[in-house]
């Protein structure tokens, strides 16, 4: 079903309500009409040393997309960016209409909270080390998960946008994207814009579920009637993740790209939900990553109609890609490739998506 459905032939999102890029005005006398934007941000969390790497995808975002809106871009980390990372993100992005931030996160907001139980913590750690579970005894890369799940929308900076664009350093984006994605959002209320659909690591999430189901127990009011509830519990492709996990499926949209709306975040649903997470700890005993975070609340809180798959945006994220049967990809990838090498299509869960939630009128937006 997977390589049936992405290697369809397809065009622009069927909507009367697309809007192009602006025409670029030239002519004596002529003055260009400023473009109004979307109440929008690309944003990355990324750290000095990895200028080189967000360099390539900044390049490749400016040529298939920004170039033609000027969307500002927030750049965060930890720590206060040095100036050669500055002076070479300047450098691509030096248009006289581009509104670039580089912001420093709080401490309070990135470090390791002081409930955590350290010996508990050790020992989860320890298991995830056997599992073999990627990064499970790196805590920056635990604040990282903790931090884009539930604090980055928060920011001072990030205060100031609804919509958000993430983007990481090393994503590669193969094909033009001639239209504002952003107003795509605003105009057809969606609220979350996906590109690759995957299972999750069990052993990262294990106790994220329990804890899940106990708080919506318990606040029942919160859960939306056209919840993705088939996709967050489908148990067919993977069972061992189901069982691991006692019920979820471990689907989720990867995160390394992800077009939201942050009020979404912001609401009382999921901050409330992100509390009673924060407060189990699992960030830390375990590794839940943003990604399942994100999702679950997605599919627990939001109307599934609201969530748009980007069917027609290229990109890779190693080892995983997306490639669309599209004219505007220009064979810069092959169509319908889930990855360059291996066959790791057990791990994509689209197709539970397109089969479990998705509408025929959302099938038929391509």
């Amino acid at each position: 079903l997977y390589h049936e459905i992405l290697t369809q032939k397809i065009a622009l999102p069927k909507v009367e309500n697309l809007v192009m890029a602006p025409a670029t005005q030239e002519g004596e006398g002529m003055t260009e009409t400023p473009y109004q934007r979307e109440n929008a941000t690309l944003v990355v969390l990324v750290r000095n040393n990895e200028v080189r790497k967000l360099l390539v995808t900044i390049k490749e975002l400016e040529l298939r997309f920004n170039n033609k809106f000027h969307y500002p871009y927030v750049f965060l980390n930890n720590k206060a960016f040095n100036d050669d990372f500055k002076n070479k993100i300047l450098g691509v992005l030096n248009h006289k209409d581009q509104e670039v931030f580089f912001e420093k996160i709080d401490p309070s907001d990135w470090n390791q909270p002081a409930f955590i139980d350290t010996q508990k913590q050790n020992a989860g750690v320890a298991h995830m080390v056997e599992e073999d579970v990627a990064y499970a005894n790196m805590i920056s890369y635990h604040n990282m998960c903790r931090y884009n799940s539930g604090k980055f929308y928060h920011h001072s900076r990030m205060a100031n946008y609804k919509y958000y664009w993430r983007f990481e350093p090393g994503t590669r984006y193969f094909c033009d994207i001639d239209y504002d994605v952003f107003k795509f959002m605003a105009a057809n209320k969606k609220v979350y814009g996906f590109v690759i659909n995957l299972y999750d690591i069990p052993q990262s999430v294990e106790t994220l579920w329990a804890t899940t189901i106990k708080f919506i127990e318990e606040n029942q009011q919160y859960i939306h009637p056209n919840g993705a509830f088939s996709w967050l519990t489908e148990s067919v492709q993977n069972l061992h993740k189901y069982e691991m996990t006692k019920g979820y499926s471990t689907c989720h949209f990867w995160s390394n790209f992800e077009i939201g709306d942050m009020d979404f975040y912001r609401g009382e649903a999921y901050s409330k939900w992100f509390d009673t997470l924060e407060a189990a700890g699992g960030f830390y005993y375990e590794r839940w990553g943003d990604a399942p975070v994100h999702s679950v609340g997605l599919g627990l809180f939001a109307d599934k109609d609201s969530i748009h798959w980007f069917r027609d945006i290229g990109y890779e994220h190693p080892p995983y890609l997306n490639c669309p049967n599209l004219d505007r990809c220009q064979g810069r990838c092959k169509a319908g490739a889930f990855s360059r090498g291996g066959n790791l299509l057990g791990e994509s869960c689209l197709s539970t998506w397109w089969e479990k939630e998705m509408s025929e009128v959302q099938r038929g937006l391509y």
